[in-house]
């Protein structure tokens, strides 16, 4: 198919005038290079559903290819579970972003055309709370419109299935060849909103029979937030000393929903808000990367803390699913950004003390992904709970954790490092504010019970299991080909078990694209092979722990190095000497066009002056 082919079948599908106008004036200009670029390949449906940069052609999310994409996803359901999705429904929410509203109302056109039940949950609303509605419904799925923590440029499409579960293979694969199906735009696909309102006000809303139901925000967002608080305040008994806090959305939805929550755990009086954050506002004016683990996102934050006399910081991403902490040092007068991993052991070990007797014969499990902190499986040691590894992605723990729950097992917690806590008790996704009303709970009582920080409480930790140092961080690759590239060629080399890396030996090597385990007797891997993705995982000598993968969803190429030791200076020296071994023996010769980049995901500010 040709440039010119590709550009008419746009201009016949798209209805959008701001992105016909941009394909129209690449047209007008002869700019064939742009034009394949923006229209030869599509923009791929997988276990992150899409995420990329909103502007016209079939590579990007823009109107029509949210139209295309909720088309197959409507195809897909009534193949699968028509009768759950006619009577249960499908919930559609969107955060504050750019043009998440007006996306989430194609959604709603193509679900309505094939006899599906909708739940509009509409703008405005946090990620965790499209997961939680779609299990309290027992919808057949969900689809959540957002970015996440991307920059404005940006906006995706996430999807559950039943019980608010991200999807995961093979449904995706399945999911996007019915979208390849369903390409032709359906009648009424670009049907405004406000006529299903309309239709909706005259038949009556609160008929169950009506298909399009909207208006009950405010009934599922208390449901969510009662749950919430029973959840977090089961976690905690007696009087609490809570410490005054600031708290920023990041100029995300958080702020419609937090502040309310903190309210009824009683710690309302406690919260200041940084008022140039509160409101949404997708053009994230303030923040160049809305997300709490770059580097300076909580500038603002530590600003008016200081203003204010406060040490200590809560802050949620703009969908309001990651959650992070900033703490001011005592008898110091710098901040300390909290890693994720070491946010997911405060969090475990205040659940761990708190866990009452299971209420299933088979006891408890914890979770966390490959790439997080091993220190959770030797705190769940401890306390007699199982503990689990998984993939990276909460695609995975949720599901990981549904089947568990089937077999008569407990999960109170799951973690990954990327700021990300999914509590199941109340939703099956990482979810934001749950983790702030677990966390500010947890910290009032450490200070009631023991007068400690949460600083301090990490310190406490770190001498009953050992320094767990971690470097998490990213390069940024210019393209998926250098990507797979640099992949290709670690593997063509010798870097098998017992060979040097840097000053180290590898003692295990492990390819979770190939599915090779060199500690397994078949050399099979225990976790799922996933021959779409880049995974390597290497442990040098006994205490030492790296993964690098190419990110599903960003053109990074991510690497986490962990290092244990009950000497802090050594598992940070350790740390930075891997980390100069991945790129003089790795990337430097494989990837030299790779960039480094700095991010707050580091446990010691000492580790990135390399």
């Amino acid at each position: 198919m040709t440039s010119e082919t590709l550009t008419r079948q746009w201009l016949e599908w798209d209805q959008d005038l701001e992105t016909r106008a941009e394909i129209l004036q690449l047209k007008d200009d002869d700019n064939d290079a742009e034009l394949e670029k923006r229209l030869r390949n599509r923009i791929q449906f997988g276990t992150a559903g899409l995420r990329g940069k909103m502007q016209a052609g079939f590579a990007f999310m823009n109107s029509l290819t949210v139209i295309q994409t909720s088309q197959g996803l409507a195809e897909f359901l009534h193949d699968h579970d028509a009768d759950r999705a006619a009577t249960n429904g499908v919930v559609v929410g969107a955060d504050a972003r750019r043009n998440s509203e007006k996306y989430a109302s194609l959604v709603v056109n193509a679900l309505l055309a094939k006899g599906h039940k909708v739940w509009w949950l509409g703008g405005n609303v946090q990620t965790p709370l499209v997961s939680f509605a779609t299990l309290q419904y027992g919808a057949a799925a969900g689809v959540m419109i957002t970015a996440s923590h991307n920059p404005a440029q940006d906006n995706g499409y996430k999807v559950y299935l039943q019980k608010g579960v991200q999807v995961n293979s093979p449904n995706d694969a399945k999911i996007s060849q019915y979208i390849e199906h369903n390409l032709t735009p359906w009648e009424g696909a670009w049907e405004p909103l406000q006529t299903h309102i309309d239709g909706a006000e005259k038949k009556g809303f609160d008929n169950s029979s009506n298909q399009f139901q909207y208006r009950y925000l405010e009934k599922i967002d208390r449901s969510w937030r009662t749950q919430i608080c029973n959840y977090a305040q089961s976690t905690v008994t007696g009087d609490l000393k809570p410490s005054p806090f600031v708290y920023t959305p990041l100029h995300g939805t958080g702020g419609l929903c937090l502040p309310k929550v903190v309210e009824e755990i009683g710690l309302g009086s406690h919260m200041i808000s940084v008022d140039k954050q509160f409101k949404p506002d997708g053009n994230f004016p303030t923040v160049p990367f809305p997300n709490p683990e770059e580097d300076g996102a909580l500038n603002l934050s530590m600003l008016c803390a200081d203003e204010h006399g406060r040490d200590l910081i809560i802050a949620n991403d703009p969908d309001a699913d990651r959650f992070a902490v900033a703490q001011k040092i005592p008898g110091r007068k710098t901040w300390y950004t909290f890693t994720g991993n070491q946010i997911g052991v405060l969090l475990a070990s205040h659940i761990l003390e708190n866990l009452p007797q299971p209420s299933k014969k088979k006891g408890y499990y914890m979770l966390n992904s490959t790439v997080s902190s091993s220190m959770l499986s030797k705190m769940c040691a401890e306390y007699g709970v199982s503990h689990r590894e998984t993939l990276t992605g909460f695609k995975w723990m949720g599901n990981i954790t549904n089947n568990l729950q089937g077999e008569g097992y407990e999960v109170p917690f799951a973690f990954e490092e990327a700021l990300g806590y999914m509590f199941p008790d109340v939703c099956f996704d990482k979810d934001g504010i749950t983790a702030a009303a677990v966390f500010l709970l947890a910290a009032a009582q450490w200070r009631k019970q023991r007068d400690v920080t949460p600083w301090d409480r990490l310190r406490e930790l770190y001498q009953l299991y050992g320094h767990h140092e971690t470097l998490n961080n990213y390069l940024r690759s210019p393209d998926p080909k250098t990507t797979a590239e640099l992949f290709e060629n670690i593997r063509a080399g010798k870097w098998a078990k017992g060979e040097r890396f840097g000053r180290f030996r590898i003692s295990r090597w492990r390819d979770m694209t190939l599915g090779y385990d060199s500690d397994t007797p078949d050399h099979k891997p225990e976790l799922p092979v996933d021959k779409s993705s880049h995974m390597l995982t290497l442990w040098l000598n006994e205490d030492i722990k790296f993964t690098l993968r190419g990110s599903g969803t960003e053109p990074k190429v991510k690497f986490y190095i962990e290092s244990w030791n009950h000497d802090q200076s050594k598992a940070i020296e350790t740390v930075c000497d891997v980390l100069k071994a991945i790129l003089s023996e790795w990337i430097k010769p494989f990837a030299p066009t790779m960039t480094y980049a700095k991010t707050m995901s580091t446990s010691s500010s000492e580790m990135l002056e390399l």
